[in-house]
């Protein structure tokens, strides 16, 4: 068990669960403004709803708090906490499509803007999988193999920041390998494909690691808190990892679709 009694005040984490979950509502909100702007014109598919509804509720839960409580308390809450912050909750998130609805409710011009701004070479450069997931996985190996860990634990604003880093790394990881919105100059499916298998392959491996050498140090937990924390990440994060590769088969399937010829034969398909 972590002892960090300074985080432990009920009022500051009731301020700090009510802000997050004000601005979840206000996330979800907009969308369903959005979702009823755009179905005057057009329908909007009711699941893609459904999926942004569970993502937002994936992220409230993550900030109970209770479990916000518990986990400055045990690791192995912590993990569940960055579980559904992370990796979880960016798949309703993405898989919803807020940024083509978001296009379809903005007047020619702002949409046209949106796409310029999309296109520019710094937003490029972030939203490339391999910089996503350097920003993701890279960002698990610094915070769990390095201080980071046990400083958050005794810093409130520090946490508060890896929670946002949490959501914002996972939701750039999941859109830039699947994200079902336009992306300009996006990259093609064989690179796409070969940074999720890269990627996987990391976090299963950082999973492996806190396993054998009882990482994050310096927590006071006891080894099997630590172990099982880590199997806990391993083994979730593999069945989040693997809806992303259905999703990204699909994007590779829908292409193929698209490209088959009148005559039955494929395409080529270099581009993809």
């Amino acid at each position: 068990m972590i002892h960090h009694s300074s985080l432990h005040d009920p009022m500051a984490m009731g301020a700090t669960s009510a802000v997050a979950f004000g601005l979840v509502a206000l996330l979800w909100l907009s969308y369903l403004g959005g979702v009823w702007r755009t179905r005057r014109q057009k329908p909007w598919p009711w699941w893609r709803t459904l999926l942004f509804t569970a993502g937002c509720l994936t992220l409230a839960v993550a900030f109970v708090p209770a479990l916000m409580h518990a986990a400055h308390q045990d690791v192995r809450m912590h993990m569940v906490v960055h579980l559904l912050l992370g990796m979880f909750a960016p798949l309703g998130l993405v898989f919803a499509a807020p940024m083509t609805l978001l296009l379809r409710n903005l007047p020619a011009g702002g949409g046209r803007a949106l796409v310029r701004f999309l296109g520019t070479r710094p937003v490029r450069v972030l939203t490339h999988p391999v910089t996503a997931a350097m920003l993701d996985i890279g960002g698990m190996y610094l915070l769990y193999m390095t201080p980071l860990y046990v400083m958050s634990m005794a810093t409130p604003w520090l946490s508060s920041l890896l929670h946002l880093h949490f959501v914002i790394s996972g939701t750039l990881f999941t859109w830039s390998i699947a994200g079902p919105d336009p992306a300009p100059h996006r990259p093609r499916w064989r690179t796409r494909m070969a940074v999720l298998c890269v990627a996987m392959a990391a976090h299963a491996t950082l999973g492996k690691l806190l396993y054998a050498f009882g990482w994050p140090r310096g927590t006071g937990a006891d080894i099997e808190e630590l172990q099982q924390a880590a199997m806990w990440m391993y083994y979730w994060g593999d069945l989040s990892e693997a809806v992303l590769v259905a999703a990204l088969m699909l994007v590779w399937l829908r292409r193929r679709r698209r490209l088959m010829a009148p005559d039955g034969s494929t395409v080529h398909m270099s581009a993809t």
